[in-house]
């Protein structure tokens, strides 16, 4: 089993070839490689080891990651000048190599970047909920995991791995594996993640909670007591679990 990198912005993970996303993978994500087939790989894929299939061509080997994109986007430049070509975008959460410190960017392995965009990977963020805001206004796409399109697990998964919290990339997972499930009056608090079958979202205070939905079609602020009876009216049933993660 050997081990590279996703190369390319935001990649596509299928089900099969040729099938149905199931999550997505950023640049610099880690890769197990399990069979080749016809220009594709089965993988396991990022920090969770989600299974699926990425077409050969979006892994290489590529320099191992000291930073990450810790804006909603950004872009890759040919020069150390903005007005140079635009090499690529990338998305919030995108891990680059960089070389070399210049005056106002970082020269990577790919080109140059903004130093106010890049977040050294040794310096995480502390606070989930915020980096869940920055995504406010996300459109929602099933099986997202990046600003390009995101949809509630990625959302959380997002939010937690910025702050170097381990998070599973489904959220039945999320609900089985994170946190400590609440009393039922306990009351809310920023950072706690409410359950539904097949939904999560995060809570950015006692009331309000944030999550990338289907009904918004975007990362969108609702009132927990109303999303919660939006939900059970529309069929998808009651909160499952309510769980705080580890002070």
């Amino acid at each position: 089993m050997s081990h590279q990198r996703i190369a390319c912005p935001v990649v596509d993970v299928l089900e099969a070839p040729n099938g149905p996303r199931a999550r997505q993978a950023l640049l610099g994500a880690e890769i197990a490689i399990e069979d080749r087939q016809d220009g594709w790989l089965r993988v396991k894929a990022g920090p969770d080891g989600y299974p699926g299939y990425v077409p050969a061509d979006s892994v290489a080997v590529i320099a191992t990651p000291t930073h990450r994109v810790g804006t909603f986007a950004t872009h890759v430049y040919a020069e150390e000048d903005m007005k140079s070509p635009d090499i690529m975008p990338l998305p919030f959460g995108a891990a680059v190599h960089v070389q070399a410190e210049r005056r106002k960017f970082w020269e990577t392995d790919l080109g140059y970047i903004p130093k106010r965009h890049l977040r050294p990977l040794d310096r995480p963020f502390t606070d989930p909920v915020t980096v869940a805001q920055l995504h406010f206004g996300v459109p929602y796409l099933w099986g997202g995991n990046s600003t390009r399109g995101i949809d509630c697990s990625g959302l959380v998964a997002a939010a937690l791995r910025a702050c170097d919290i381990s998070s599973p990339g489904d959220s039945d997972q999320q609900m089985d594996e994170l946190g400590q499930q609440l009393d039922s009056d306990e009351p809310a608090r920023r950072g706690d993640l409410i359950f539904w079958d097949g939904h999560v979202g995060i809570m950015v205070d006692a009331e309000i909670m944030i999550h990338a939905n289907a009904h918004h079609m975007a990362v969108a602020y609702e009132p927990l007591n109303a999303a919660t009876l939006r939900i059970e009216a529309q069929g998808d049933g009651r909160v499952l679990a309510r769980k705080r993660l580890d002070d």
